[in-house]
């Protein structure tokens, strides 16, 4: 193999360690923002059903006035 040949195999392989690298830190900045919005996504669940619980007491006690 010549001198030629190796650097620009050495090159080919230095530009591919580089894209590996980029693709590590995006697949780590991907994870990030999935587990932010997942927690989000749980915080949001949580006000949801805190507000249907009070929709639903509202409901409870607006029948029960009627009965009355």
């Amino acid at each position: 193999m010549e001198q030629s040949e190796v650097q620009a195999l050495a090159d080919k392989l230095d530009k591919l360690i580089e894209h590996c690298e980029k693709l590590e830190r995006d697949n780590a900045t991907l994870r990030d923002l999935q587990d932010d919005w997942n927690r989000e996504r749980a915080q949001l669940m949580h006000k949801n059903d805190l507000a249907k619980n009070k929709i639903e007491a509202m409901i409870g006690r607006l029948r029960a006035l009627e009965h009355h």
